[in-house]
């Protein structure tokens, strides 16, 4: 059984592949995946190739301001049935930003809430 971890930190970006070219040249990551989504949306995923490890997910397209500092739109925590979280967090009457879980192309499924701030929170289930 899986134990829950802290998956990976959203950042938005205002052009991916600039971000994806500093983040490897720089940085040293690698990109794991890349994908887009039909919302216009464009993700990727970058680590030191380490299993398990907490990864950093690139966002473009979601706003088209960011701050001259960036910004990190969300912590993801990894679960191991997102569909029993789904149903917990519904109980406990927490603020959702999601009205269903969502699905990548690549079948990861997530969800979003508020935490009590309104710092967005994804529970984050892998494949």
């Amino acid at each position: 059984m899986l134990k829950k971890t802290i998956d990976h930190v959203g950042v938005m970006v205002s052009n991916m592949d600039e971000s994806v070219r500093f983040y490897t040249e720089v940085a040293g990551l690698k990109v794991k995946d890349r994908n887009a989504h039909a919302n216009g949306l464009e993700v990727a995923f970058l680590g030191y190739g380490i299993e398990n490890e907490t990864e950093i997910e690139f966002i473009q397209g979601f706003k088209d301001h960011l701050p001259p500092e960036g910004k990190v739109h969300h912590i993801a925590l990894a679960v191991v049935d997102i569909q029993a979280e789904w149903d917990r967090v519904k109980q406990l009457g927490v603020e959702f930003i999601d009205q269903e879980i969502a699905t990548m192309p690549n079948g990861i499924r997530y969800f979003f809430f508020y935490g009590p701030d309104k710092e967005w929170i994804e529970f984050f289930q892998r494949v």
